[in-house]
């Protein structure tokens, strides 16, 4: 539930997330501190004037007069936290609260500017967003409001990020995308190119941007590398993708769809993504402009029909060894079990010679070749109708043989019509618009940190 709950909402759910204008680490900031205070003469026991009173609950940061209290702070954090899968140190948590900070600080933003544009959404659209959430994640309405209450969130929590994606896409189509065109030649060019790569690999792949500027480059850089840390302990990167991207993927979880490398319109992102294996995390890489990390979801040729999309009908013969039978035994009963693969002839005789054999038999005449380990996938699609598999197995779980009874292969795909691929085109500049767009925000605002 974790994994799929997060999957779609975790974080700000801004389309475009916050820069990571991180601080320096506490070790040096103290180590400045120290500094300072020597040459200031401080005395080493201060008393304070005034006692804060800790029942008395401040605001974190006010934006242009919206209150983000210290409970909004930590409801969106409990949603991150909980899609890690493992224990944060407190070094590490406190540099997602910084994040998640001004992650809600650009949520505002995003609020503040779509209703100043007059644009209202409604709280009906909210809460049906919420009830399609709930209704994809398999729970009642009523069972998702306890999930998030047991995780540290709250249902409010979650709808407030919502509201910031809703407001914030409908923002960019009225003031963005109305003004990014994009030509006929420009498609047809593009589609001529893809013909031209016809057998070719594109890749699917995650992607996570961190903007950077010279200041703070070491710091941008330093985060980045925590957060594959993260990753590579277990953590969602869809959750960490929609929590500190700033690309638009961070709407989608960082996908990045289908694509051809030179789309990435980056010679280091793309001699990096080319050696990638599905499954694999790289990063942080060092780009014009800040950091990128990538993680290759999958692969495959271009205009090409992947055979691993190819549904397969197939026959598993399967012994099982008994754990108070001797070596011997076992081993002759192996033997007694290969001596019978070799009498099979084709799929029609499995099932009578098996039960001669004292072998089970397991049909699934649905199986997609892409859903098969990794091992044996490349193997079947080798097989002709009616072979078999090398045995595999052990005298635990006993050994098997997977034999191919039948294969319908996917169709050749037409690939991307003119509508997609100018789509493509416009996403790709609204979300250069979208930053700048984000940034003028910043920088206009009023914000005061508690």
């Amino acid at each position: 539930m974790n994994a799929k709950l997060l999957a779609k909402y975790c974080g700000a759910a801004a389309p475009v997330a916050a820069a990571l204008a991180f601080a320096a680490s506490p070790a040096g900031l103290f180590a400045q501190a120290s500094v300072t205070a020597n040459t200031l003469d401080l005395p080493q026991q201060v008393t304070m004037l005034t006692n804060p009173d800790p029942n008395v609950r401040k605001a974190t940061a006010v934006v242009n007069g919206h209150v983000i209290t210290g409970t909004d702070l930590d409801q969106r954090v409990a949603l991150l936290v909980d899609a890690s899968r493992g224990e944060m140190s407190p070094e590490e948590m406190q540099r997602v609260r910084a994040q998640v900070l001004r992650n809600l600080i650009d949520e505002t933003l995003q609020i503040q500017a779509a209703e100043a544009e007059d644009i209202k959404i409604e709280q009906a659209e909210i809460d049906q967003t919420y009830a399609r959430l709930a209704a994809q994640n398999e729970r009642p309405l009523a069972e998702m409001d306890s999930y998030l209450r047991s995780i540290g969130s709250a249902p409010a929590s979650l709808k407030r990020q919502i509201h910031g994606e809703l407001a914030w896409q409908r923002l960019l189509r009225q003031k963005v995308a109305f003004f990014v065109n994009v030509s006929a030649e420009e498609v047809n060019e593009l589609m001529q190119r893809l013909e031209a790569s016809k057998g070719t690999e594109e890749y699917r792949l995650g992607e996570i941007y961190l903007s950077a500027t010279p200041e703070n480059q070491a710091a941008v850089e330093a985060n980045a590398m925590k957060i594959v840390e993260q990753l590579r302990q277990g953590g969602s990167f869809v959750a960490y993708a929609r929590q500190f991207s700033e690309a638009s993927t961070a709407a989608v979880g960082g996908d990045l769809g289908w694509i051809r490398l030179p789309q990435l319109k980056n010679a280091q992102l793309e001699a990096v993504a080319r050696e990638m294996q599905p499954g694999q995390l790289v990063g942080p890489i060092a780009i014009p402009g800040g950091y990128s990390i990538l993680y290759l979801i999958e692969k495959r040729q271009v205009l090409t029909a992947d055979p691993r999309d190819a549904m397969l009908s197939l026959k598993q013969i399967q012994i099982q060894f008994d754990p108070n039978a001797t070596q011997a035994q076992n081993e002759a009963k192996l033997q007694g079990f290969l001596q019978g693969l070799e009498t099979m002839r084709g799929c029609g005789s499995a099932n009578e010679i098996a039960d001669s054999i004292g072998a089970s038999v397991v049909d699934n005449d649905q199986l997609r070749a892409r859903a098969l380990p990794e091992q044996l996938q490349q193997l079947i699609l080798n097989l002709n109708i009616g072979e078999m598999t090398p045995p595999f197995g052990d005298a635990k779980d006993g050994v098997r043989v997977l034999m191919l009874c039948g294969r319908d292969d996917p169709e050749v795909q037409a690939g991307p019509d003119f509508d997609t691929l100018m789509q493509q085109i416009e996403d790709e500049r609204i979300n250069r618009a979208a930053q700048r767009y984000l940034r003028d925000l910043r920088n206009d605002a009023y914000i005061e940190y508690n």
